[in-house]
């Protein structure tokens, strides 16, 4: 008889609470529960960390930051292994998605998605050519114009090319084939450079329409004898890349053709000769406020290991070229980015998924972020 009674009172609970269901699914508008709108403008610091999501890969996402405060403000889904990039206006995050029909299969759909920074929901979508390259993330595969009314999208399918989407027009522009080169540098408003793989400088004009008016070739090193990193830093249109050894090649895109500047070493003969050399992904990031280079660098260096981690971080004076500072992590950092203001961070991604935050007036660690994302390929800020 007790198991009857408690039966008949579940029962009798059960249905309560479907009529509460019931009468309750009208007050509340779909996707409004929980939403928050973020302060805009937004924080100096406030940070995007790219998460390409390794062990699945199938969908990634951005988690948005606070540094400062040590919060997770939000997150926006993207698709497969998107990369992804902020607009100068500091109001948009792009990112070009991949996606198909079946998840894991079916008919693939590569789409633009531009995201509201404040509300963290798709603003507008553009359908793309189904050729965006599919890579782990980096900063030159998706990048605003300088005004931000184009955005390039680096295409790889094997051959390579950018598509140009007009972000008032909402739609494709044009695709630009630059065979045997890759990414895109922004320009300016209305140009962007290529990497080549003769070990040249392709750049590429385009005209209020995002339709290709001129192009040029530039010698910048010799592929034969260095290996150089194509995932470079830039302040404005001076571009700096490294080569696996650490010898630093900056590039001046300003005048009408690029402008090779002097070639200056990250490291010493003596710091050479003890196995010291540049590695990681996102293996450098550079604050403009007080023109410093920031550089992963590997004690004990070995060749084809250069993209490894590592807790260990030089600081480089741009105008001098000297080290003048060490900064060093609790576990290995993979990625980095500095902010752009005038009391800059360094912000690092680590090998378990954290973000290590440093104070670049000080050079001091001042806090840790465990667990932010799964694959942090990339931070990015303002």
């Amino acid at each position: 008889m007790r198991t009857n009674r408690i039966s008949v009172q579940s029962a009798l609970g059960l249905s309560l609470l479907v009529l509460g269901l019931n009468s309750a699914r009208a007050d509340l508008p779909a996707g409004t529960i929980g939403q928050t709108v973020l302060a805009f403008p937004p924080e100096a610091h406030r940070a995007f960390v790219v998460d390409v999501e390794f062990d699945s890969f199938v969908a990634g996402r951005v988690t948005v930051v606070d540094p400062d405060q040590k919060r997770i403000l939000g997150m926006v889904p993207t698709g497969f292994a998107a990369p992804s990039a902020l607009s100068h206006d500091k109001k948009t995050l792009f990112a070009a998605d991949i996606w198909y029909s079946r998840g894991t299969r079916g008919t693939r759909t590569d789409v633009l998605t531009a995201w509201d920074t404040s509300t963290l929901s798709p603003a507008w979508e553009v359908l793309i050519p189904n050729k965006r390259a599919e890579s782990l993330t980096q900063r030159y595969s998706l990048k605003p114009s300088g005004d931000d009314k184009f955005v390039y999208v680096y295409n790889f399918t094997p051959s390579t090319s950018v598509t140009v989407v007009d972000t008032q027009a909402k739609a494709v522009a044009t695709e630009i084939a630059i065979p045997g080169c890759v990414l895109n540098y922004p320009i300016g408003n209305r140009r962007f450079a290529s990497l080549c793989g003769d070990g040249s400088l392709q750049v590429v004009t385009l005209n209020d329409q995002g339709q290709e008016t001129a192009r040029s070739r530039t010698p910048f090193f010799d592929p034969n004898a260095e290996k150089l990193v194509e995932r470079a830093v830039n302040v404005g249109d001076t571009y700096y890349f490294t080569t696996t050894t650490g010898t630093v090649r900056p590039v001046d895109f300003a005048g009408d053709a690029p402008k090779i500047l002097p070639s200056w070493s990250l490291i010493t003969d003596e710091e050479k000769k003890a196995g010291w050399a540049p590695g990681g992904w996102q293996l450098m990031a550079v604050s403009p406020k007080l023109n410093r280079l920031y550089v992963l660098m590997h004690d004990a260096h070995e060749a084809m290991k250069w993209e490894d981690p590592s807790p260990l971080i030089w600081a480089f004076d741009l105008k001098t070229h000297q080290k003048v500072a060490t900064l060093e992590a609790p576990v290995p950092v993979w990625s980095m980015q500095a902010t752009g203001d005038d009391k800059p961070l360094l912000l690092g991604t680590d090998v378990e998924g954290g973000l290590q935050i440093f104070d670049l007036k000080t050079n001091k660690l001042t806090g840790s972020m465990p667990k932010v994302a799964k694959t942090a390929t990339q931070v990015m800020s303002y």
